[in-house]
């Protein structure tokens, strides 16, 4: 109830303000909301390589705000929060008086908002598969209030257009946001870009391996597992990080990225210094990629991405059949994800000592879920803005 009712006034205040700058005029401005960086930072870059004739204006989350600030002109950043009242307001004016608005999650605010015709709403999610169930088709809607579930609905129909990296992933947009398949925009996902810029990837692996000499002694594994909502405060680490060391510490060291809110949860004993190492405050996971030999995850969405780059993955859903229950999965997970499937820090070592790491279905979950991602995504994406802004044009590179 408490939460219902912050929501309730929180929507009224929104609403009210972009009633008031609804009465303006829709300028040439593009608009992105952020609550991850990925995205939204390679359309802004896409945007000024190609000196674009149209305003960008970033709204971020207390998140990352800091870092969408220093990435880019600090002017072109406000906080989206209401506790910064006049960065509150004016981004406000600026999604009523947009002509083109990204957001990358669902937003509340958009339930209370109503676009004028010529103003277009783009979902580019911040995920470019997925494992878990989510929109209308989490299983913990049913617990929600009838209100609450309409609330949902007014959100995903303000997105006009959805972007999708392939066919597997319009579906599941199709019946997460209960959106007709029209609305899907297959341009590819700017985020991957950076898996196919060599360049960028090598200034990349030389710039960690000199802040952390250490990550190129040895063959890196890295650990990502998902964020449980329900073990915020109860949090523990089930890899058995001390028999991981005894095994495995002639040939590797273990890179732990965990999220923000269970990190200092995590406490790495005097004696696993040296193999195991903190690296859950380094902001950008998929940098991380170019210098790890192996990712350990369970049900997060990096594999989507990993798989470009063709290395092997170890899955260890350690509570499979409780978060099956709870959360549900799009496909069955022991067909879908694209490695062997450990219930065990034993079998864990087992697959990273036998290598077997079934890179042949690596492969195919790449092509399956990185269709349209093949390195212009972000160029697309502007291409696509600028032809509805009606810009100079810009041809989009086949994504074939």
């Amino acid at each position: 109830m408490v939460r219902e009712m912050a929501v309730y006034f929180y929507l009224r205040l929104f609403s009210l303000l972009f009633s008031l700058f609804n009465l303006l005029p829709l300028q040439k401005k593009v608009v992105l909301v952020a609550s991850f960086t990925e995205n939204n930072l390679h359309i802004y870059d896409e945007m000024q390589k190609q000196n674009v004739d149209f305003r960008t204006i970033i709204l971020a989350n207390e998140k990352v705000y800091p870092y969408l600030a220093s990435e880019t002109n600090e002017e072109t950043v406000l906080l989206f929060e209401i506790k910064r009242l006049t960065h509150f307001i004016m981004s406000i004016y600026h999604l009523a008086t947009a002509k083109v608005i990204f957001v990358d999650n669902y937003y509340g605010f958009l339930a209370a908002t109503k676009f004028k015709k010529d103003a277009k709403c783009i979902q580019i999610w911040h995920a470019n598969g997925a494992i878990k169930k989510f929109g209308l088709k989490d299983q913990s809607i049913e617990f929600r209030t009838e209100k609450a579930k309409e609330r949902f609905k007014k959100v995903y129909n303000n997105f006009h257009k959805v972007i999708v990296g392939s066919e597997a992933m319009a579906d599941i947009f199709t019946q997460a946001f209960g959106l007709p398949e029209d609305r899907i925009l297959r341009t590819g996902v700017p985020r991957t870009d950076l898996f196919y810029n060599a360049e960028k990837k090598d200034s990349i692996e030389r710039y960690i391996y000199k802040k952390y000499p250490f990550l190129s002694d040895k063959k890196v594994i890295l650990y990502a597992p998902t964020f449980r909502d329900e073990k915020l405060e109860t949090f523990e680490l089930h890899i058995n990080l001390k028999l991981l060391q005894k095994e495995l510490e002639q040939e590797y060291i273990l890179l732990l990225k965990l999220h923000p809110a269970i990190k200092n949860s995590i406490r790495i004993t005097e004696d696993l210094q040296g193999f195991v190492y903190d690296f859950s405050d380094y902001p950008n996971v998929n940098e991380l990629f170019f210098v790890s030999d192996i990712l350990i995850t369970d049900y997060s969405s990096l594999p989507f991405e990993y798989a470009i780059l063709n290395k092997p993955m170890v899955f260890f859903p350690y509570d499979l059949a409780q978060y099956s229950k709870t959360r549900g999965f799009w496909e069955d997970y022991k067909k879908l994800v694209p490695g062997p499937i450990a219930y065990s820090t034993t079998e864990i070592i087992h697959s990273i000592k036998t290598k077997d790491f079934q890179l042949e279905k690596v492969a195919a979950f790449n092509q399956k879920w990185n269709t349209y991602s093949k390195g212009h995504s972000s160029g697309n994406i502007v291409a696509y803005t600028l032809g509805y802004l009606g810009s100079r044009n810009v041809q989009a590179r086949s994504t074939d």
